[in-house]
């Protein structure tokens, strides 16, 4: 028998309207446009404020790059030391964590009698320490013998060449094949050559896996963007129903997301394994490794190596900052926090980020991204010419960019969750649009307005402090080339060696090409974070764009 129970309609509320999300859009934009356009009119006015914001502006660019330059060369320390470590001999330790205790400390008992190095003895005692807490972390700890691997790979039109050695890095791991369930998540609007292309990897590689599957993503389904998240998300629902069908505990499975140029790190999966079984609170963290755009680095032109070395080490440099580390391009979440979150988001371009805050929001705040520092290795950005290479390069910038699009749906979730406190909140809000605010203002800024009041202002040029701003401001900024001279020396230690069909004499425009940083800081940062902001501003929405990949004839 029905009942007439009170139908209740919770209010809707200014943070739901339409009106209020768009002003939320125009806020960065705004922002952007008012900062720089700001030392020019205020130099016609009060100039001696611009002069004063200008030096100020500087002295903490300086702080700034200082401080990232210690960042990076921590960070380029951690990767080494991940990717020396025996990720597999720990995992064999959490058999018997008691046992592996026991050892540890009659070695280090021993080292004292046996002379070994400091460095050592250091690590000794840190094994010992790291085994003392999973002892008493034991009972949250997952035995690595039941965790799977879920690894999507979404393709697009990707041809042979580039998705297969993708795969074979995958199959090149130390770690067995026998707990990866692999999914080849291929677009229905790739044509018949993308299918064809799905059927041969299924033909080659399906014994090689735990499973395999190939899944065809359909075009036009409605309220999906064309893009990678709608894709990953249609193949998850598909993989999940697989594997609840197989009683594959979803608490237990891991989900990584590799585009197909990806070759993850031989010790990817093991690291990956060994953090996700330790975490207690794994359902609520994901897991970032590094991305690394050395693929092709000496391929690609030099504008493009320049870009690709700074954007690898920007992640470094997050990753040892890891209150302000964000999902970005491959990373690995648990299954069942992506049930929680229902996968990835249908609607944006930039799903990686994205996927950060709707996990954020989703469990309250209790969200947090490890670092795992080792590598997965991308492509740069490589087209089938220079001017196409330019042109995809800034459209892949531009789409990162586009990641400021965040900013109205952290404002508006931050509003409404209550469960949340409101310091952690404005931090959230805080961080990315400072970020966004510097990645569009700061190259801009540093190059040019220490001129603005001496040309601007042909009273105020009369002053000392006009001739003066320009020297005090190069001097500064001369002074921040210690960032500069820390990426090139990591970069030269970290870049994969010089192939043999390369002269040795590239190696000096592997130099040479440091020159261009002002250029393409501005070009492909600045102005690629101009135009993402004000299209938001605009309303006129970016799309999905699938990074072009090609590979140079030899």
């Amino acid at each position: 028998m029905a009942t007439n129970k009170p139908v209740v309609i919770e209010p809707v509320t200014y943070a739901d309207s339409r009106w209020f999300y768009r002003l939320l859009e125009i806020i960065p934009g705004g922002l952007t446009w008012s900062i720089l356009l700001g030392p020019i009119i205020l130099s016609l006015v009060f100039p001696i404020a611009v002069a004063y914001f200008i030096i100020a502006f500087d002295l903490l660019w300086l702080m700034k790059s200082i401080r990232m330059s210690f960042a990076l060369v921590l960070g380029y320390r951690r990767t080494k030391e991940a990717e020396n470590r025996d990720w597999n001999t720990r995992l064999q330790q959490l058999s018997n964590i008691p046992k592996s205790l026991e050892e540890a400390q009659a070695e280090l008992k021993r080292a004292p009698n046996s002379k070994i190095g400091r460095l050592e003895l250091d690590f000794l005692k840190s094994e010992v320490e790291r085994l003392q807490l999973l002892v008493t972390n034991e009972n949250v700890i997952v035995q690595p013998k039941e965790i799977y691997h879920l690894v999507i790979m979404p393709m697009y039109n990707e041809p042979m060449e580039i998705v297969e050695p993708a795969l074979q890095a995958l199959l090149d791991s130390e770690f067995s094949m026998k707990q990866v369930y692999f999914v080849l998540a291929y677009e229905q609007r790739g044509g018949e050559e993308t299918k064809a292309t799905a059927k041969l990897l299924e033909e080659k590689y399906a014994d090689k896996f735990y499973k395999y599957l190939s899944i065809e993503h359909p075009d036009g389904i409605a309220g999906e963007i064309k893009g990678k998240g709608p894709n990953i998300t249609h193949s998850a629902r598909i993989a999940l129903k697989d594997i609840l069908k197989t009683g594959i505990d979803p608490d237990n499975v891991v989900v990584t997301t590799l585009d197909c140029d990806n070759k993850v790190h031989a010790k990817y999966l093991s690291s990956l394994t060994y953090h996700f079984a330790i975490n207690p609170n794994r359902r609520h963290t994901s897991f970032q490794p590094l991305a690394l755009y050395f693929n092709n680095i000496w391929d690609v032109p030099a504008p493009m190596r320049v870009l690709a070395v700074g954007n690898s080490f920007w992640v470094m440099i997050e990753s040892v900052r890891k209150q302000r580390l964000r999902n970005f391009a491959s990373h690995a979440q648990g299954l069942s926090a992506l049930i929680d979150t229902d996968f990835w988001s249908l609607t944006s371009p930039v799903e990686d980020g994205h996927q950060f805050y709707r996990s954020y929001f989703t469990f309250n705040g209790d969200y947090m991204v490890e670092p795992l520092f080792i590598p997965i290795y991308q492509d740069a950005v490589l087209a089938s010419n220079y001017h196409r290479t330019f042109i995809a390069q800034f459209k892949q910038l531009q789409r990162w960019a586009y990641g400021i699009s965040d900013f109205p749906f952290v404002v508006k979730n931050s509003i409404k969750n209550k469960n949340i406190p409101l310091g952690d909140k404005l931090i959230q809000i805080g961080r990315l649009l400072e970020g966004h605010l510097s990645w569009s203002t700061a190259p801009l800024i540093l190059t040019f307005a220490a001129w603005a009041p001496l040309y601007l202002n042909a009273s105020f040029s009369q002053n000392v402090i006009a001739h003066q701003l320009p020297v005090i401001a190069s001097r500064i900024l001369t002074l921040a080339t210690i960032g500069l001279f820390t990426t090139i020396w990591i970069s030269f230690i970290m870049i994969p060696k010089r192939p043999s069909h390369y002269p040795k004499w590239k190696m000096i425009f592997m130099v040479l090409q440091w020159v261009l940083v002002p250029i393409t800081a501005i070009v492909f940062g600045a102005f690629a974070a101009i135009n993402a902001q004000t299209r938001l501003m605009l309303g006129k929405y970016l799309g999905f764009y699938v990074t072009e990949k090609a590979v140079k004839k030899r």
